[in-house]
């Protein structure tokens, strides 16, 4: 398998879907809402991608200052590529682009809990989320 990676290139809404749902990260994600979906991509600060050939099989989708913290909001692999080490270059790439202080910060799906420990996150239970349709009091 030889795979490619890539720095900032451009991704279409659909191929950006397709990926989310072989990816089993669909399920929390708006991709019924094409609009959402792309401003999720046109808005990211940093988008690393993962190729075979010409099929997207990998992402990272992050929000970031370069300096301080990186939100890294998308790290989507194809179900059939996972376990392949994508995933971990993906984030390293991200690294790579990122200032020699700055922060990878994530929420983690339900299933890759002991993933995140596992390459060496440190879990914080200090996350707080006001969804989009929510008002503070």
């Amino acid at each position: 398998m030889n795979i490619t990676y890539k720095t900032d290139q451009t991704i279409t809404t659909e191929s950006f879907i397709d990926l989310l749902k072989r990816s089993g990260l669909a399920e929390r994600r708006p991709v019924e809402d094409l609009e959402c979906i792309q401003g999720m991509i046109e808005a990211c600060d940093l988008l690393v991608t993962a190729w075979d050939e010409s099929l997207l099989v990998g992402i990272a989708r992050s929000v970031t200052d370069f300096h301080y913290a990186c939100y890294l909001s998308d790290l989507a692999v194809d179900k059939e590529y996972q376990k392949e080490g994508i995933g971990k270059e993906l984030q390293r790439a991200t690294q790579r682009e990122l200032g020699p202080h700055c922060k990878l910060i994530l929420i983690a799906a339900p299933q890759a809990q002991d993933y995140y420990k596992h390459i060496g996150y440190t879990k914080s239970t200090r996350c707080w989320v006001l969804h989009g349709h929510e008002r503070l009091k």
